[in-house]
C-alpha cells in the first residue's frame, strides 16, 4: 500500500481525480497537448523552466504525460485549476475524449468542484468594491492587453488590492516573465479573467480599476465601457 510521506500533506480530490484518470487523459490531450499546455501556461500553473521543458518535447504523448505529472505533483490548488480547464467549454470542444470529466459519477463530480465552491462562497463577504455588474460584454484579451500598457509598477497593488489575486499566484507571474513588464502584467490580467469566468466582463474590470488607491488614469480603461 503506498505511504504518504512524512511531512507531506495528503493529496487533494484534484490531485486523487487526475491520477485516477491520468490514462485516459493523457490519451485525451495527446491529440494537441501544446494547445493545453498555452492554457496551462496562460493561468500560470507552470513555471517558465517547467513551460521550456514541456515546450522541448517532441512527442505528443511525453507532452501530455509530462504536463499531468507536474501539475498532479504540485500543491491542490493547481491540480483543482487544471481540472476546472480541462471541465471548461472550449477544452470540452477541442478535445472529445475529456468528456469522460462530464459523465463522472456523482460523487466524484462534487468532488472535481468542491475546491472551487470553496473558493467561490466567500465571495459573498467580499467588500463592495470587488461586486460586478451583469449586463456587460465579456473583456476580450485585446482589452486586456490594453489595459496593461497602462498599468506601471504598482501592478503587483493593482493585483492584491483591485483584482484579489493572490501573491503567490502573483510570484509565479513574476518568475514566468521576469523581462517584460507588458506581459508580466497581461498574464495577470487573463488569470483574473479566467478565474472569474462569466463574471469576466468589461464594465466589471472598469469599476475594479477605477477605485482606490489603485485607480487608473479614466482615459486608459474607459474605453472598456465602450457598447459599440
Amino acid at each position: 500500500m503506498a505511504q504518504v510521506e512524512t511531512g507531506q500533506e495528503p493529496p487533494s480530490c484534484a490531485q486523487q481525480l487526475l491520477r485516477r484518470l491520468k490514462v485516459p487523459l493523457i490519451e485525451a490531450l495527446s491529440a494537441d497537448p501544446d494547445f493545453v499546455l498555452q492554457h496551462a501556461d496562460s493561468l500560470s500553473l507552470l513555471s517558465h523552466r517547467e513551460y521550456r521543458q514541456l515546450k522541448a518535447l517532441t512527442d505528443p504523448y511525453k507532452q501530455a504525460r509530462d504536463l499531468l505529472d507536474h501539475v498532479i505533483h504540485k500543491s491542490g490548488d493547481t491540480s483543482e485549476e487544471f481540472l476546472q480547464l480541462l471541465m471548461g467549454k472550449e477544452l470540452q470542444e477541442m478535445f472529445p475524449k475529456l468528456m469522460i470529466l462530464k459523465e463522472l459519477p456523482g460523487n466524484d463530480q462534487g468532488l472535481a468542484g468542491e475546491k472551487r465552491r470553496q473558493t467561490v462562497e466567500p465571495e459573498e463577504n467580499l467588500p463592495a468594491k470587488q461586486t460586478c455588474s451583469n449586463g456587460s460584454k465579456m473583456v476580450k484579451e485585446k482589452d486586456l492587453m490594453r489595459v496593461a500598457r497602462g498599468i506601471g509598477h504598482s501592478w503587483r497593488e493593482i493585483g492584491t488590492g483591485a483584482l484579489d489575486i493572490p501573491s503567490v499566484q502573483l510570484e509565479q507571474i513574476q518568475e514566468n516573465y521576469p523581462n517584460n513588464h507588458v506581459d508580466r502584467v497581461f498574464a495577470m490580467l487573463r488569470y483574473w479573467s479566467r478565474l472569474k469566468r462569466s463574471e469576466a466582463t468589461a464594465a466589471c474590470l472598469h469599476s475594479l480599476l477605477s477605485q482606490g488607491d489603485w485607480a487608473l488614469p479614466p482615459d486608459s480603461i474607459d474605453f472598456l465601457l465602450d457598447t459599440s
